[in-house]
């Protein structure tokens, strides 16, 4: 999934609930996915743009910022989802291909799992878990190469990244095991487990 429908997918998410102006949408963003996730308006308003063009959302309202001087007012337009939109973020949250759990989507994905059914969710957290075991093996074959080639410094960095992929193993093991015994195969107290 590109960058941009990975943003567009967190949008559609943000807009499920209720209308949001530009501000809000990010600074939520911001808040669901951590300050390492920082969006710029730059990415945020053009993004926007492209999906009002596809007729994903609509302009729902303007109204002018109350603080600032009337001969300084600017609109403030807010956005909400339209049919096509609704119908993009049910499609969205069904799948469960590779894409959705890569590095750049996961945590979108995951955001929204309380709106994602439980088979999709399992899956989900299955395909991650398997990407991570992988990227574990890469890393400590890595390890034990670098160690004599690099310095001490070097080392302890590749040491540290694996210790980052082991605890989000972990934490997906549990994750994956709440799922799997949840009565009626919804879980919403799956996401209260650590990381």
């Amino acid at each position: 999934m590109a960058k941009t429908d990975v943003l567009t997918l967190a949008i559609l998410g943000m807009l499920r609930e209720q209308p949001l102006h530009g501000y809000q949408i990010r600074k939520r963003l911001g808040a669901q996915l951590g300050p390492f996730r920082a969006l710029s308006y730059g990415s945020l308003y053009p993004c926007l743009r492209r999906m009002v063009d596809a007729e994903l959302i609509t302009v729902t309202g303007e109204e002018p910022a109350s603080s600032a001087p009337a001969s300084s007012r600017r609109a403030r337009i807010a956005y909400s989802l339209t049919e096509a939109g609704r119908a993009r973020l049910a499609e969205e949250l069904a799948s469960s291909g590779a894409s959705s759990w890569d590095d750049d989507t996961f945590d979108v994905r995951f955001s929204m799992f309380a709106h994602t059914d439980s088979a999709t969710r399992l899956r989900i957290l299955e395909g991650r878990r398997s990407r991570l075991s992988e990227r574990l093996e890469e890393v400590s074959d890595g390890l034990k190469r670098m160690h004599e080639r690099h310095d001490a410094y070097t080392a302890e960095l590749q040491r540290h990244g694996l210790e980052q992929v082991e605890r989000e193993v972990e934490w997906l093991d549990r994750l994956i095991e709440n799922e799997r015994s949840a009565p009626g195969g919804d879980n919403p107290g799956s996401a209260s487990a650590g990381r």
